[in-house]
């Protein structure tokens, strides 16, 4: 029973830092100093702990390490739905499409701000709508731009800063806390 408990306990420490690492490095990449290092903090500590049972315990019981690399392949899972799920930043989102005065109407009335552009393509006229969103919007806006026009054709890119014109996106509550700093 208490081989099992600490399995149980490495496997659990090890889903807990991995999952906190994955989202170390998305705060790192999107510039959020603060909470990369608060996070980085309670991950060592949690390592250090999973590390050091297994290393001390690891050549009577080999199931720990079992359970020490099954807690990390399931923290790297871990981390990144979780990630996927607070959506971290903002997105730069180009649409390709025919349809672009109905788009770019219909994503306004939604609240998106949207600049178009008109251009010709290989087949004739096109729309190029840019426009910027929350990632956690993101499946919203391009399940809106393909009910309009199916073919269109999106291109996402990550924004690592901005000028921060008036109006944009202001971050509150929890957001504000762990924005860029």
């Amino acid at each position: 029973m208490e081989i099992f408990l600490k399995c149980a306990l490495i496997f659990a420490a090890r889903v807990c830092d991995v999952s906190l690492g994955t989202i170390r490095v998305v705060s790192v990449v999107n510039g959020r100093r603060r909470l990369a290092v608060g996070l980085g903090f309670v991950e060592v500590l949690i390592w250090i702990f999973a590390v050091s049972t297994v290393v001390n315990d690891a050549m009577e019981n080999p199931i720990f390490a079992v359970a020490y690399a099954l807690g990390y392949a399931t923290g790297s899972w871990a981390g990144i739905t979780i990630e996927r799920h607070l959506a971290f930043g903002r997105q730069v989102v180009r649409v390709f499409t025919r349809k672009g005065p109905e788009t770019a109407l219909l994503l306004r009335e939604q609240g998106f701000r949207v600049t178009e552009f008109e251009g010709k393509g290989r087949d004739g006229a096109v729309s190029l709508l840019l426009l910027e969103c929350e990632r956690k919007r993101m499946s919203a806006l391009t399940r809106t731009v393909r009910e309009i026009d199916p073919t269109c054709f999106y291109i996402v890119d990550d924004v690592r800063s901005t000028s921060a014109p008036v109006g944009a996106y202001q971050p509150t509550g929890w957001r504000a806390v762990m924005k860029k700093k």
